[in-house]
């Protein structure tokens, strides 16, 4: 089955993804799911949850969270909670297990998205090491060697701000159904192969316009 794993809605600070284009897209794209993992809040994935079911769309979202951790971000899948930001990465993790949460780390050697480096030693499920919106995949190579290096799990995903990157890169997984409980345990068992590709440069520099002038407004009028 294709998941990404890896998505924003409007209910990140940079992204204005609007919940219905996003579910549309991944139908579009053949996805067989998806997980949300807006940043450091759960809300938008409980409620692409919700949505899916109220237009009766044969898509499984995976509730998720992006979490802001001390030394970078984290993704938190199948949590009903937020997890408080800015704690160390292994205070984040061990809250995330404490909530039930699958553990994967994004865009690990990305430094312009707050990538946490090196996660040697770190209680996780998963590594992303295909993102599909690195510019030069130079961030992605190094994941994927130090997912090899650790025996950690490789999966991708989209990192969508934007309804159009949704799926161009996805996860193959081997879950015996299609429900959040399968498709976690899978994760956890490692029966994942990345795939897809690297989201168009002119898609990725519009997003990435997008997201700095709503930040400068928030900055400046306080406002999404």
């Amino acid at each position: 089955m294709k998941f990404d794993l890896h998505v924003h809605s409007r209910y990140s600070r940079d992204s204005n993804s609007d919940l219905d284009a996003i579910l549309t897209f991944a139908k579009a794209r053949g996805l067989e799911g998806l997980a949300i993992c807006d940043h450091d809040t759960v809300d938008g994935g409980l409620a692409c949850a919700r949505r899916a079911r109220e237009l009766g769309m044969r898509i499984t979202v995976i509730p998720g969270v992006e979490v802001s951790s001390s030394k970078g971000h984290i993704l938190v899948l199948g949590i009903k909670q937020d997890i408080e930001p800015m704690m160390s990465p292994e205070e984040t993790i061990r809250q995330a297990r404490i909530l039930g949460g699958t553990v994967i780390i994004p865009h690990p050697f990305k430094k312009s998205s707050h990538g946490i480096g090196s996660f040697e030693g770190l209680d996780i499920d998963a590594a992303e090491v295909f993102n599909s919106r690195c510019l030069f995949n130079g961030a992605n190579k190094k994941a994927l060697f130090e997912a090899e290096r650790l025996g950690i799990p490789p999966v991708a995903g989209s990192d969508s701000h934007i309804p159009e990157m949704v799926g161009q890169a996805y996860t193959e997984i081997d879950a015996l159904e299609n429900t959040v409980d399968a498709v976690l345990q899978a994760i956890q068992e490692g029966k994942v192969s990345p795939a897809g590709k690297k989201s168009p440069t002119p898609i990725i520099l519009r997003q990435m316009a997008g997201s700095a002038k709503r930040k400068a407004r928030k900055k400046i009028f306080g406002i999404a």
